[in-house]
């Protein structure tokens, strides 16, 4: 491929840092993005460079929730060193982040040819804007609502961090649509789901991009539009997820289900015109 430019790597930026977080999928938004400005989506190179400026919105999480951070990372050494320490819930709460980020890691590595090829297609993103949208209504419309993040169970942790492969497997199902689902599904609030889904998102996120760092230094992807494309990802993200976890305290995800049938209809008219390549 072409390099991608340092214009072309701070729309990218733009465009992560806006959709990571948001329940409406980040790779399906950086697909139609990248195939709007004829840049190959199945390219080592891309999908490598896209998943480096994840590392930007990242670090807006850490910056964001560092007090929270620093308090499970706290209560976590405490009970590595003392067996007392080890029934508080943030010392669990920290290894079940853990534990829930191992099955994406083993499908992710595992599914990676599968991952990078034929499901790169934006035909398959347009199709999971549609159906993710369905689970995200059906589970808001379930959810009760009534758990918070102090009833946090390693189950309910299991369970949400698996939901992340769809997202993995289906790019356009959104990571963080899945996981916020999964945990009103399990009754968390909107709140409670929301935080859980940027925890959750911290080690597989992180370990993705740096995975995919040498891909997308090695393959075309100079080392100034990775640095321009991840540090506009982590102003903008910021913004973000401050507006979500204030939005979500009030409104239900309605809004972003219509959003992302909208899109996922408007992607497939545009393959369907031959406009976009899938």
């Amino acid at each position: 491929m072409s390099a991608i430019s340092v214009g072309q790597a701070a729309v990218l930026g733009v465009v992560e840092g806006l959709t990571e977080f948001l329940p409406v999928s980040s790779t399906g938004h950086l697909k139609i993005t990248e195939g709007l400005m004829n840049i190959p989506v199945d390219d080592t190179a891309v999908v490598g460079f896209t998943a480096v400026i994840q590392v930007g919105a990242i670090a807006a999480v850490l910056l964001y929730f560092f007090k929270d951070i620093v308090r499970f990372a706290g209560a976590w050494a405490r009970g590595v060193t003392h067996r007392d320490a080890r029934q508080s819930h943030d010392y669990k709460f920290a290894w079940w982040v853990i534990y829930a980020t191992i099955p994406i890691v083993i499908v992710g590595l595992a599914a990676k040819p599968l991952i990078e090829g034929s499901l790169a297609s934006l035909w398959v993103v347009a199709g999971s804007l549609i159906v993710g949208s369905g689970y995200m209504w059906a589970a808001d419309q379930m959810g009760r609502h009534k758990r918070g993040e102090d009833d946090v169970t390693v189950k309910d942790a299991m369970i949400v961090g698996s939901s992340q492969i769809l997202a993995l497997l289906f790019p356009g199902f959104s990571r963080s649509g899945a996981t916020i689902s999964t945990a009103l599904i399990r009754d968390l609030d909107r709140v409670a789901a929301t935080r859980l889904s940027f925890f959750l998102g911290i080690p597989a996120l992180t370990g993705a991009g740096l995975y995919e760092l040498k891909d997308a230094l090695g393959t075309g992807a100079g080392a100034a539009p990775l640095a321009v494309g991840t540090l506009v990802s982590f102003v903008v993200a910021y913004a973000s997820i401050a507006w979500l976890l204030k939005f979500v305290a009030k409104h239900s995800f309605n809004a972003f289900v219509v959003y992302r049938i909208i899109i996922g209809l408007v992607l497939f008219g545009l393959l369907a015109t031959n406009v976009l390549s899938a």
